[in-house]
């Protein structure tokens, strides 16, 4: 073998070498950040403190479905931030250099979260006001950066799956742009994200009242439109009717009772043999009275349209029925604010979209 061989052969066994401790090195650099990342022992975007590492008044806080919206930590900041300690689970991140919230949020909107159907956001300190501000879409600069992900939602309960492989990815992320990165204890969470999403599951309610023609009768949609809207109602672009209160917010929607909904290039042709009003409980900050406004509505409707108000059984609303609707209600509305879930609110209409 020449000398030229043995020289290549020497250069080539240094290079493989050099490769192999370069990526020794990066595993365990990276293990040790994930050791740390998930280590109990460190401190959280639930703490009571400052995150920086700052001294802290207190212990640990968890947020438990027993408290009311105002006694959650960071409740001011949960407004302007756009996440919720009581039903997201929250990541931090704080970096030396600085970090653009919308390249985080883009990563994950395009990767985890797509793959996932889970719904996550950003938040950033902004240190000259020392407050939390909703940055998702922010192409700004920060140190220091939260990114929470919704622990149930109507689609379901998140999984230990999910949370870990949310974790790998925000880790993953904070990894490439030199950053710390710091997460709940997850056991505790899961427990959390089960709890509410029961309770959840118990007050997802929906009452509906129907208007509907006489035997061998039929509504044009064209009239039903006509006196809705004089009644209040707006025709959405999705073929549903919504019915607004004084806030703006929606009281209760009115939908075709038939599967064709009302869409404005239909509606001149569209006949039907009634329509359905529809209360959805938990996002309405008052449902007993969102629920005789839309009786109130719907018995209005009859007589402009000469159908019957009846329910989903077709028989005529009695009283009696009417005082159990209202006694669901209350035992509805109970059973959230003793969860720590006010009926209507931003929290509510998360949990509830």
């Amino acid at each position: 073998m020449s000398d030229l061989q043995l020289s290549l052969l020497a250069i080539g066994a240094v290079f493989v070498a050099a490769v192999w401790l370069y990526n020794r090195w990066q595993e365990r650099r990276f293990r040790r950040g994930a050791e740390a990342a998930f280590a109990r022992d460190q401190p959280d975007v639930l703490m009571d403190g400052e995150a920086d590492g700052s001294p802290t008044a207190g212990g640990r806080i968890e947020p438990s479905l027993g408290a009311p919206d105002s006694a959650v930590p960071a409740g001011a900041d949960a407004d302007r931030s756009g996440l919720d300690p009581l039903i997201d689970y929250i990541g931090e991140i704080d970096s030396e250099l600085p970090l653009v919230p919308a390249d985080l949020m883009g990563e994950l909107a395009a990767g985890w979260a797509a793959a996932a159907g889970r719904r996550v956001r950003v938040a950033a300190r902004d240190t000259a006001a020392n407050v939390w501000i909703d940055a998702s879409a922010d192409t700004g600069r920060f140190h220091h950066l939260r990114c929470g992900v919704q622990l149930a939602s109507r689609a379901g309960c998140m999984t230990a799956a999910e949370l870990g492989a949310f974790c790998d990815a925000l880790a993953q992320w904070a990894q490439r742009q030199a950053a710390q990165v710091r997460f709940p204890e997850i056991e505790s969470v899961l427990a959390r994200a089960r709890q509410l999403d029961a309770l959840c599951a118990e007050v997802d309610v929906a009452i509906g009242i129907n208007v509907i023609a006489r035997p061998g009768d039929k509504f044009t949609a064209t009239r039903i439109r006509a006196y809705a809207e004089g009644l209040g109602f707006r025709l959405e672009p999705s073929g549903v009717f919504t019915f607004a209160g004084e806030d703006g917010a929606t009281l209760f929607t009115m939908d075709n009772h038939e599967p064709m909904p009302f869409v404005p290039e239909q509606i001149k042709t569209l006949n039907t043999d009634g329509v359905t009003l529809l209360l959805d409980v938990p996002r309405v900050a008052d449902a007993g009275t969102a629920f005789d406004r839309m009786l109130e509505t719907g018995r209005h409707l009859a007589t402009a349209l000469g159908g019957r108000l009846v329910d989903d059984n077709r028989a005529v609303l009695s009283e009696a029925g009417l005082g159990k609707i209202r006694e669901q209600l209350a035992a509805i509305r109970n059973g959230m604010q003793a969860g720590g879930i006010a009926p209507g609110s931003e929290r509510a209409l998360r949990l509830f979209a």
